[in-house]
């Protein structure tokens, strides 16, 4: 299949993880992807991103490999910008790679795979009422991970391990910390974590762990089959 793929990311994401999952189905040439800012120095973003009063905000990485909060809604704004031109360009999937809470986006022709619409309740399918435990990389992100759960049937624990700055050792305590809290299943819902820290935690802890970025991969792999 000659299938197309656009790849949409907001901050700084390494795709080396993702690329092999897609490349079983579509060549890799065949797919392209678009950064929002992660070409921009920090004052060009906050210029064009920065948070007005009464906005919501976002993290994200940005490529001085710190973190920034901007605007939700001008981030919103413009990656529907950039969906209406690839669309315009004969994609035939787009796949935004965030876990920001970006909803709204829309395509008239591609198949768009939102991160924020699908994962939850794909996830609730697959737990079906297990206890899961996610392990988030900063306490910023809290608020917005539990506006996200909210359809899982019990409500989520959390614990903080950070996967860029962070050891395997704090990841392996964190996963210990919601077990011993009654979790049985875990999530990495971050990009920054990778299929190595879903490995370190199924071999020291021996339990079900779930990454969501390799979830959609995966979707948008037998999308392109």
């Amino acid at each position: 299949m000659n299938a197309t793929l656009a790849i949409l990311t907001i901050g700084v994401v390494p795709l080396r993880e993702v690329l092999p999952l897609l490349t079983e189905h579509i060549r890799e040439e065949r797919i392209t992807h678009i950064n929002l800012l992660g070409k921009m120095s920090r004052e060009t973003v906050m210029e064009s991103y920065g948070v007005e009063a009464g906005e919501e905000i976002i993290i994200t990485l940005l490529n001085d490999n710190q973190l920034a909060e901007i605007s939700l809604a001008k981030t919103e704004r413009n990656l529907q910008s950039v969906i209406e031109v690839l669309d315009n360009q004969n994609y035939d999937v787009i796949l935004l790679m965030s876990s920001a809470p970006v909803s709204g986006l829309v395509a008239r022709n591609a198949i768009l795979l939102e991160p924020q619409r699908i994962i939850p309740p794909l996830v609730n399918s697959i737990v079906d009422g297990h206890q899961v435990g996610v392990i988030v990389p900063i306490p910023e992100l809290l608020k917005m991970q539990r506006k996200k759960w909210q359809a899982l049937q019990n409500p989520p624990l959390y614990a903080l391990a950070n996967p860029v700055h962070g050891t395997d050792q704090e990841l392996i305590a964190a996963g210990k910390q919601l077990l011993e809290e009654g979790a049985d299943v875990l999530m990495l819902d971050c990009l920054g974590f990778h299929q190595h820290h879903r490995d370190v935690l199924q071999k020291a802890l021996d339990v079900p762990v779930l990454l969501s970025n390799v979830l959609v991969a995966r979707l948008a792999a037998e999308l392109l089959v």
